[in-house]
């Protein structure tokens, strides 16, 4: 049987909300046709989950199949060895495909298993590998550093959809179109500066949450939008006179509520005018496709490294284990396979996207891989396995200002459990500050905003200690115990006791 090709458009910091077939408050002033397309044409991924919210990890398991304690990535800070381990490119080029990667890479390697590729780099190490939004530099293979001239977005694309034409017609392709945006801070292009033109973009009910129901670990924390952090908070940012987008102005007389609307409204604003470029990226990869012939015989996935907050819980960037944050868009087009509008609500993780396209491509599902296929379920068929539960973990405890003490927790379809140990333990970044530790747990089908902590009371008793059990045996079954931090395992034993 002829193998398909991949196409896998992976952009960045990307929230679901922010996608107008996930039917959020912002579909009614924000439509993204395009990637709505993929969604009517294909699957939409629902509880599609990033194991470790934050950019370089996130990356590194969809790459890997593996979780960051096993291929040695849990940290921004630390780097990813392709050599070491399951490499999803180089599987898929051993399996005949020819590869090709451009865009953002951020894992601190030059990239193997790729024919081509061109990331985004200026030579000054990890942090010149997120890019800028206005001529980029990017690392070629065996050309070097150069300086391209343009929107980052427009870049990416055109680099994609050259190397579509200019391919190997000989093989199925595996090409990873991996975007910048929508990450902070958010340049739009200027075609897109009028958009909002007198539209008010709609507030979570969350902006403002009174949040005396979190537990001591998390009810002070976090990076805001809002003045709320003293931390880190988007309403400061915004004021600095050379902010990229232009300052805000005229807020110093506003209430505390003012200044947090004003702040959201800009926020909203600069990040889905930059959400729109990549809409029309994929827009156009797509006529390529058509205009070749082989859109039907491409698998197309659109998707981001992981969520991010809008304002929900007033929270800017991830990190959280709390729904924004954890769950990520997935939408697939495949209709040699996927019915046209299937909606999928079973688990997914990261931790899956390598077995599945490696299941796709006839390959051999390789034995370090700790995720599952999830072909199956994506067609809306049945399959063998399911995850009972997502376990994740974030190990940057406080890093870079955001505040964000670490944790590890699981989802299931109804709850979610989380553990705030607050210990940086070895991980690369975190910061030296132990915070106060504590247990949250929501009910997702009658809480799905997560406003209101349950753990600890008499009603959800019997349901909490089931989600420990299960929590527990996924640690073993990820191969992540903790028997190196004997800290840790005697604060979870104390909050065992109590």
């Amino acid at each position: 049987m002829k193998k398909p090709n991949i196409l896998y458009i992976m952009s960045d910091d990307h929230s679901l909300n922010a996608i107008s077939c996930y039917q959020s408050i912002l579909s009614g002033v924000f439509h993204t046709k395009h990637l709505d397309r993929l969604a009517k044409e294909g699957c939409r991924m629902d509880a599609y989950c990033a194991t470790n919210a934050v950019c370089t990890p996130a990356r590194a398991t969809i790459m890997t199949g593996q979780y960051g304690q096993i291929n040695g990535v849990r940290t921004l800070d630390d780097d990813w060895n392709p050599e070491k381990g399951p490499n999803l490119a180089k599987l898929l080029q051993d399996g005949g495909y020819t590869t090709a990667l451009f865009g953002k890479w951020h894992l601190g390697c030059e990239p193997l298993g790729f024919d081509e590729y061109k990331y985004l780099s200026d030579g000054t190490g990890k942090a010149g590998e997120q890019g800028v939004y206005f001529n980029p530099f990017f690392k070629e293979r065996q050309k070097g550093i150069r300086q391209h001239e343009g929107y980052v977005t427009d870049i990416i694309t055109d680099m994609t959809t050259r190397w579509l034409k200019e391919r190997d017609r000989s093989k199925p392709f595996f090409v990873m179109c991996n975007h910048k945006a929508p990450h902070d801070f958010w340049e739009y292009h200027e075609r897109h500066e009028d958009m909002f033109a007198e539209k008010e973009i709609p507030v979570p009910c969350s902006l403002f949450e009174n949040k005396v129901h979190r537990s001591p670990a998390t009810r002070e924390r976090g990076s805001s939008v809002t003045p709320r952090s003293k931390i880190r908070s988007l309403y400061e940012d915004f004021c600095r006179p050379d902010y990229v987008t232009g300052p805000l102005t005229k807020t110093e007389t506003m209430s505390f509520e003012e200044k947090g609307y004003a702040a959201y409204q800009k926020y909203l604003k600069d990040y889905l005018r930059t959400v729109a470029a990549i809409d029309e990226s994929v827009g156009n990869i797509l006529n390529e496709l058509e205009e070749q012939g082989i859109l039907d015989d491409t698998i197309v996935i659109y998707t981001s490294d992981q969520g991010i907050f809008l304002g929900e819980h007033d929270y800017q960037d991830k990190r959280w284990s709390f729904e924004e944050s954890l769950r990520t868009p997935m939408l697939v087009r495949y209709p040699k396979e996927i019915p046209p509008g299937t909606v999928c609500g079973e688990l997914m993780s990261n931790i899956d996207v390598a077995p599945t396209l490696l299941d796709y491509a006839g390959c051999d599902i390789v034995k370090d891989i700790q995720g599952i296929s999830c072909r199956n379920m994506i067609a809306g068929k049945k399959q063998e396995e399911y995850h009972e539960n997502i376990y994740f973990r974030y190990w940057m405890h406080l890093a870079h200002n955001h505040d964000n003490p670490a944790h590890y927790g699981i989802r299931t379809k109804e709850y979610k459990l989380t553990f705030y140990y607050g210990m940086p333990l070895d991980a690369k970044g975190a910061l030296k500050q132990p915070t106060q530790p504590g247990f949250e747990m929501y009910d997702l089908i009658r809480d799905p905003q997560e406003l209101n902590n349950i753990y600890g009371q008499p009603a959800y008793l019997e349901i909490q200690e089931k989600l420990k059990r299960q929590m527990e045996k996924a640690k073993e079954k990820y191969r992540d115990e903790d028997y190196d931090y004997k800290e840790l395992k005697r604060l979870y034993e104390t909050f065992e006791e109590t």
